[in-house]
């Protein structure tokens, strides 16, 4: 029966992104209010289906998803405020995640490995978008790239193929929402990072009750 709820809710939150994509390409920010909670708290109720509470990893992805909830919330207004605290819920929902793999066994080589890679990027990345970032937001900002990039590294550390696809899609979804903000607005940034940034909160629920 839980499982079964877990997929109505599943649908729930892709139902909700298809709106949300509607409400983004007409600039329709009353949907966006509509559609963006209820797709964010759909992968929560999922999460909760899967039995979250029941394990101290799910409890942490639980914490995780609720902290991107807020995040998501927090990034609908256009005001630097609201975003420089929605940036500080996404970072504290990536320690979420990092404190949830450490529930699993880890390998600090293949973390190690993953960070040589992730370094440079991180790097690059920074560099890229430094020019259209606030004096402001510029901490906040060096703070989440470190955090995603060691949520990723650790992430790959676990092993399993299907936590380490929802970390990337969830990386690459951040890097459209950069893009959105410091570089360039573009309908295409959403088209491609809300799904992917969506799809790794259901990829991460999925992991719940995978061993």
């Amino acid at each position: 029966m839980l499982a079964s709820m877990g997929l109505v809710f599943e649908v729930l939150t892709g139902i909700a992104v298809f709106v949300l994509l509607v409400a983004e390409w007409t600039k329709n920010g009353a949907l966006r209010w509509i559609a963006k909670p209820i797709a964010a708290l759909g992968f929560i109720l999922a999460a909760l289906a899967q039995g979250a509470t029941q394990s101290d990893y799910g409890r942490a992805v639980l914490v995780a998803l609720v902290l991107s909830f807020a995040g998501d919330v927090l990034l609908i207004p256009k005001s630097k405020t609201a975003f420089k605290v929605g940036v500080i819920a996404f970072l504290l929902a990536h320690v979420g995640y990092v404190v949830a793999f450490f529930q699993r066994e880890l390998s600090l080589v293949h973390a190690g490995l993953a960070a040589m890679v992730l370094v440079p990027i991180a790097a690059l990345v920074v560099r890229t978008i430094l020019p259209g970032v606030s004096k402001e937001l510029r901490g906040p900002v060096f703070a989440y790239v470190a955090v995603i990039s060691t949520m990723v590294a650790f992430a790959v550390a676990t092993q399993n193929a299907t936590i380490i696809a929802a970390a990337i899609c969830f990386y690459f979804s951040d890097l459209c929402v950069a893009r959105e903000r410091f570089m360039k607005s573009s309908f295409a940034n959403k088209l491609l990072g809300l799904p992917l940034y969506f799809g790794a909160q259901l990829i991460f629920v999925a992991t719940i009750r995978a061993p």
